[in-house]
């Protein structure tokens, strides 16, 4: 492939907002992907603001987002009595210009998938193709390893290679092979969904428990005028012993609800039924909440991270997508200012890599849920009053030092240019 020629290792949401991006710009590429077919799997996930400006900059109205989740409109969190803890307005209700979304991930990631196909054409994507690891040449290109679905090797050569394949990334491995395994801190998900009638404001992302024992719900698709039910996503946490590790055969498993519905057997409320939730869900997932520690650099000359690759965090502050598209956007702008080299590559190390490998450990410290834990500490979890446990100030101050940090504050966001300025193009292609 030519020297200017951009390899993407993966085809996730991550992969093919770099892809879509690069197209945008006039710079050539191919998504190499493992699976031999694209499906729309998992469950709910979150869009903030900062990421839904850039899918909307990529010509993603909300009409399209429209077709694949929801316009969130509130973020609580409860405490295991039912009371609030704190609730805020979220999207276009909280003052930022760009709404936030509850999306099916499965449907977004198609999305993206069938609009790079319409744009770029079915070459672009490369299925049954696993990126194994690399080599970096002594021009400054990169040959990338490349196994397909039969078990055949062969070796592609680019400008540069992007990993995007997630956080069990090869490309990772290649790149820091002496890495910590995985991290667990003991906290596993059980992941559903159910038609449920909503609650609050009818878009309400609600987080109910504590810190170590919790379910958080929220609408992924519209009320059906007919029934008055949305397709509800919940996840239901529980934090365990893990001085052993974890136990299971695999990171992701179907479950049956009776598996762990009894860890929630008591916790019906006037406004909510979570045994009845769970019961009426199709279909439930497990998987433990992990990450991985931070590393001191995302790039090897020409080969950088971006995703879970770079930055496989716990989901407990609707970070992970919602990063992975900044990443694309940051990567494609960087190209722009440097050419399509390593220089950009290391520009957007440079940019990103410190901040996000910050907010890993904040996420692994609950995040936004961190709120739950001062709770806890404070009364055990039991209130009358939450402002006599923690004042509003303090609540509110917490909140938006996590915003601050995550890279969607209000002010912030509303008055940053866009990351790519519109009908902006590729003028070189040179290596560094």
């Amino acid at each position: 492939m030519a020297q200017g020629h951009v390899l993407i290792a993966g085809g996730g949401i991550g992969g093919l907002a770099l892809a879509l991006t690069l197209h945008q710009i006039g710079v050539p590429f191919t998504v190499f992907e493992s699976v031999r077919q694209l499906a729309p799997l998992g469950v709910g996930i979150n869009i903030q603001p900062n990421a839904v400006r850039e899918l909307f900059d990529l010509g993603l109205g909300a009409e399209d987002l429209d077709k694949v989740g929801v316009p969130s409109r509130e973020w609580a969190l409860v405490g295991r009595n039912g009371a609030d803890i704190y609730s805020e307005p979220r999207g276009l209700l909280a003052g930022y210009n760009w709404p936030q979304y509850s999306v099916h991930r499965g449907q977004l990631h198609m999305l993206l998938y069938h609009t790079l196909l319409a744009r770029a054409g079915a070459d672009s994507i490369q299925l049954g193709q696993e990126v194994t690891g690399y080599r970096r040449n002594a021009d400054g290109t990169v040959d990338a390893h490349i196994r397909d679905a039969n078990g055949q090797t062969r070796t592609v050569s680019g400008g540069l290679l992007i990993g995007a394949d997630g956080i069990h990334s090869q490309v990772r491995a290649t790149m820091h092979p002496d890495q910590p395994p995985i991290h667990w801190g003991g906290a596993v998900m059980w992941r559903g969904t159910t038609l449920a009638k909503p609650i609050r404001t009818g878009s309400s992302f609600v987080g109910l428990g504590s810190h170590r024992h919790r379910i958080v719900f929220y609408p992924i698709s519209p009320v059906d005028p007919e029934t008055g039910l949305a397709v509800t996503n919940w996840i239901a946490e529980l934090t365990l012993d893990n001085s052993e590790g974890w136990k299971s055969a695999g990171w992701f498993r179907r479950v049956e609800i009776a598996e762990f519905a009894h860890h929630f057997a008591d916790w019906r409320y006037d406004w909510l039924d979570v045994p009845d939730l769970l019961a009426r869900a199709d279909i439930a997932y497990e998987n433990p909440m992990i990450d991985r520690d931070p590393v001191q650099t995302w790039q090897d000359g020409p080969v950088a991270l971006m995703g879970d690759a770079a930055h496989a965090m716990y989901p407990t502050g609707s970070n992970g997508a919602s990063q992975a598209i900044i990443d694309a956007r940051t990567l494609g702008a960087m190209m722009l200012a440097h050419g399509v080299n390593a220089d950009a590559l290391a520009a957007y190390d440079q940019k990103l890599c410190g901040p996000v490998s910050e907010l890993i450990l904040r996420n692994r410290g609950a995040g936004p849920f961190g709120l739950l834990n001062m709770v806890d500490e404070r009364c055990g979890g039991i209130f009358d009053d939450i402002d006599a446990i923690i004042p509003e100030a303090e609540r509110t101050a917490f909140m938006a030092r996590y915003k601050a940090a995550a890279g969607f504050a209000i002010e912030q966001l509303n008055t940053a240019p866009p990351t790519i300025p519109a009908g902006a193009r590729i003028r070189e292609t040179v290596p560094a």
